[in-house]
């Protein structure tokens, strides 16, 4: 929230710039993102938003200055581009036109416009873009402590624990000798004797690196690169580094190196063990001098390296720690680096290297201890108030060679002490004191899902017995990935306040290098968690550098014969239904078209067309008659069964609703992208799988489908596979079964949101409300009243595995569709046109969202108040909003305090009104 509200902020100063009448261009951005510094397209495209004091505005033309240094631009000299006049209103996704960009290059540029009057607008302010450089210019070398082949490191990937061979098992662990696991640092001295204008750094260290300069840390990633599937594609970082960083004569470069999911450890817990090799390092730094001469510093057999303190770092089994072996200074000038051994050139990992565009995974916040309990003496188990991704601080004094381990979970045993059972055990930090007064530590290379830590053989604050070390300070550190947050709600239902809150902080601690199912026994990218929480997901947070990354991974990780695995990047193979579920696949169709309804970029259908078409010819392999009948179904769906595989629909139904769903995207798709022949294919496809799915599971009679389940009746409903003549009977027969059920849902993980949402399009908010508006399970009021500070695999928690899991926050993108009315136009995506449209149900007397848009901030506030509805909304400038009232025709209606006449929908039946841009106080008597 604190990024979203400084975003807030700076615009709302920003607007106190304009003159009256005008509109500012601001937060420009190159390919989705503000200043970025690696820009692989010869064509990138730029975009700005729009501010006004004015209600309805908009632009009709713009001009843009794309030039080689900021002097030039300063000067209004667009030597790469001047666009010159263009009349139109377009604002975003503009593909630049200018001369031929060269590689690894450093563009400046800036944007005027016209409103709707003609008043031609202030300059912007200047933006910039860096060219990424091509492999050939990167030529990378890597190194390390020990090769590939000498490390005896097995190839491939492993299948799940259960199932793993003992043999191969035993050789990973005795094969995995100490310089092929362990954390090792790197350094490497280098002169300057001119002054520095700028550098650039191009780095990848293997599974994660810490990055210094002369001591000091160079950017604020917590786990660089973000994970991939390093046969298929390696993320490197650049950073851009001023003359400040450096100093005259001697330099040293230093580069800390662990593990991550590159090279996971069969020692403590695991979930599964894949290596692709040992800690490796590519690193390149292109120096620039005030004299315009440039020296290139890169990884080569020059560097040395030695064992760090690290002495143990697995993303899944904890960190370990041993001050003694600290070498002061080692990253910095003048430190004796005899003992050091010469690096190894270790094979390149088999990926294509490629620039990191997704934001980083930063620590986020930080809680100091809430409660502590000393549950005999010298053990302790501390409350820290928040279930979350992350790692403690410690501050500890001692005697030197003296240990504390640290313990981490979810939950409590009865007795108080920690309880890992479900979550993944053995898994702690060590640390072990050097008996230099108080020593400080934070765990570098490994994370855990967590809200108690334990601590044994401690004194706390006060040194009690000398036998023990003292714990100074406790804190706990959140690390999230660093997108921002885009949306914010609250509502008079305390019950929807608190689910609210849960569900981001378990979307936030599962926020990693990609999409987690859970921050502890997995860490894996399960896919249907993410269509299925789409639109939450980008109501919630910007994930316009994210999900472009998310469909390299889906694309990376698509087999041959077109399958697109449940989990991606896919390090372990489960197998079976678990490989291969058409729900978790089918994402690679949807998330395409999410991103483009969301932010009106067609980038990711463009590119990733050919992948959404293979993976549904992979699904037309496995249908018999058009009926696909593999897969997990409706996952986790409730009842008194466990939980698990779909039990109260078929499977079938299920797959075969999915594969209809991907044909009919995908033949949207081709439509949009100007294919006919493929138009054809698919759309003609979709209408034989709708026809096949209606003869299969449809009964006329009863007019229900499957197994007359919420599910069977609510899919079909929502993906609009029924036939309209029957639609209004399979909706009451679907009501008719929430009611029977004392409204309470049956339905799963898959099954959800077509429920949700199947309820909420249909006028059946005051169901919706009902269902959830309650402290039993299933329903996430029992989360609550259960004292839950994240949302649970299961909706009763005592049965379920994770505390930490957002599978189930569907219910987000009903809060700011339904309850706040912020909803997008299929018609002029990317919120170009949108919908407010407020659901006033049951006791509520107000909600309020707000989304941060492409085009800007939009925002709905209502409530109820002395017999009068009075909604505030926000509409950004040079986007419009169709605004339908929750109030009867004859309802008097004022704007700003002025009598207007409204519209009126027929079908909603509900006055409507057309705005332009601006802020708004619509008052309606009810």
């Amino acid at each position: 929230m604190k990024f979203f509200k400084s975003i807030l902020l700076a615009v709302s100063l920003l607007v106190t710039l304009v003159s009256k009448g005008q509109v500012l261009p601001v937060r420009l951005t190159t390919e989705m993102a503000e200043n970025p510094l690696a820009v692989v397209e010869n064509q990138p495209r730029l975009g700005w938003q729009l501010i006004s004091k004015e209600s309805d505005a908009s632009q009709v033309a713009y001009l843009i200055l794309v030039a080689s240094s900021e002097e030039k631009l300063n000067n209004d000299d667009g030597d790469v581009w001047n666009s010159g006049r263009v009349n139109s209103d377009k604002n975003l996704h503009i593909v630049y036109s200018g001369k031929p960009l060269k590689s690894e290059t450093k563009y400046f540029w800036k944007v005027k416009v016209w409103n709707q009057s003609g008043k031609v607008s202030k300059w912007s302010k200047n933006a910039s873009f860096r060219t990424a450089p091509l492999e050939s210019d990167l030529n990378p070398t890597w190194i390390g402590a020990i090769t590939k082949a000498d490390s005896h490191l097995p190839e491939g990937r492993t299948y799940h624990t259960a199932t793993f061979n003992r043999e191969k098992k035993m050789s990973f662990i005795n094969a995995s000798d100490s310089l092929a696991r362990r954390s090792i640092m790197l350094r490497k001295p280098f002169e300057i004797e001119k002054v520095v204008k700028e550098a650039v750094v191009y780095i990848s260290g293997l599974g994660h690196y810490e990055l210094t300069i002369n001591g000091k840390k160079v950017g604020n990633s917590q786990y660089a690169p973000l994970w991939t599937d390093y046969d298929k594609t390696v993320n490197y970082n650049v950073y851009e580094l001023s003359a400040k960083e450096f100093q005259k004569g001697d330099n040293v470069i230093g580069v800390l190196l662990g593990n991550g999911m590159y090279n996971t450890l069969a020692e403590r817990y695991t979930k599964f063990f894949v290596s692709f090799g040992p800690p490796t390092l590519f690193f390149k730094m292109k120096i620039k001098y005030n004299d315009g001469s440039e020296e290139i510093v890169k990884s080569d057999g020059s560097w040395k390296y030695s064992k760090s303190p690290i002495t143990y770092n697995s993303i899944f089994g904890g960190e370990d720690y041993n001050a003694n072996l600290e070498q002061k200074d080692w990253n910095r000038k003048g430190f004796k680096d005899r003992e050091w051994k010469k690096v190894i050139i270790q094979e390149a990992p088999k990926g294509v290297l490629r620039p990191q565009t997704a934001p980083p995974v930063t620590i986020q916040k930080q809680y100091e201890v809430k409660t502590v309990k000393e549950l005999k003496p010298n053990f302790y188990v501390f409350d820290m108030g928040q279930n979350l991704s992350g790692f403690p601080t410690i501050k500890v004094k001692g005697k030197r060679g003296q240990s504390i381990r640290v313990w981490v979970a979810e939950g409590l045993n009865e007795e108080g002490t920690i309880a890992q059972g479900r979550s993944g055990k053995p898994y702690y930090y060590d640390y072990t004191l050097k008996g230099d007064g108080v020593e400080e530590w934070t765990p570098k290379f490994s994370f855990y899902g967590y809200q108690y830590v334990q601590i044994e053989n401690i004194n706390y604050k006060e040194d009690k017995n000398k036998e023990f070390p003292t714990l100074v300070e406790l804190k706990s550190n959140f690390i999230y990935n660093s997108a921002g947050e885009a949306g914010s709600f609250v509502c008079s239902n305390e019950i929807f306040n608190k689910t609210h809150e849960l569900i981001n902080n378990s979307i936030k601690s599962n926020f990693q290098s990609v999409f987690t199912d859970c921050p502890q026994r997995e860490k894996l990218g399960w896919l249907e968690e993410i269509q299925l929480n789409g639109p939450g997901l980008m109501f919630n947070y910007n994930l316009q550098t994210f999900l472009p990354a998310t469909m390299q991974n889906i694309s990376d990780s698509q087999r041959d014969n077109g399958l697109i695995p449940t989990i991606v990047p896919e390090y372990v193979i489960f197998g079976g239904d678990f490989t291969d579920s058409p729900e978790w696949g089918v994402t690679g169709v949807i998330l395409p078209w999410m991103y483009y309804e969301y932010y009106g970029d067609a980038s990711l259908l463009e590119k990733y067309y050919p992948v959404m078409k293979r993976y549904v010819d992979y699904l037309g392999t496995k249908a018999t008659n058009n009926i696909v009948s593999h897969g997990l179904g409706d996952w986790y769906d409730y009842g008194t069964h466990p939980a698990g595989y779909s039990k109260n629909s078929p499977i079938a139904l299920s797959a075969t609703s999915h594969y209809y769903y991907g044909a009919y995207l995908t033949a949207k798709a081709g439509k949009l992208l100007g294919k006919t022949e493929d138009f054809e294919k698919y759309n003609t496809l979709a209408s034989d799988i709708k026809t096949a799915f209606n003869k299969e599971f449809f009964n006329e009679e009863t007019k229900q489908y499957g197994t007359n389940s919420q599910f069977s009746n609510a899919v079909p409903i929502f993906m609009d596979i029924v036939e309209p003549q029957y639609k209004e009977a399979v909706m009451q027969n679907l009501l008719a079964d929430i009611k029977e059920k004392g409204d309470r849902l049956t339905t799963g993980d898959v099954g959800n949101r077509y429920l949700f949402q199947t309820l909420a399009q249909n006028g059946e908010n005051e169901t919706m409300y009902r269902m959830h508006n309650h402290y039993d399970a299933p329903g996430y009021g029992f989360q609550i009243k259960f004292g839950l500070t994240t949302l649970t695999e299961q909706w009763d928690p005592r049965k379920g595995n994770s505390w930490n899991h957002f599978m189930l926050g569907q219910i987000e993108e009903w809060f700011y569709q339904s309850l706040a009315g912020i909803k997008s136009d299929p018609e002029k995506p990317g919120f170009k046109h949108f919908f407010i449209q407020p659901e006033v149900m049951g006791d509520m007397t107000f909600a309020k969202a707000d989304y941060q848009s492409v085009y800007g901030k939009i925002a709905s506030s209502w409530e109820k108040k002395d017999g009068k509805f009075i909604l505030t909304v926000q509409i950004p400038v040079n986007t419009t909003a169709t605004v339908k009232l929750p109030v009867a025709k004859n309802s008097e209606i004022k704007i700003d305090s002025k009598k207007v006449r409204a519209g009126f929908d027929e079908k909603a039946q509900k006055p409507v009104l057309e705005l332009g841009s601006g802020i708004y106080t619509i008052e309606c008597t009810i």
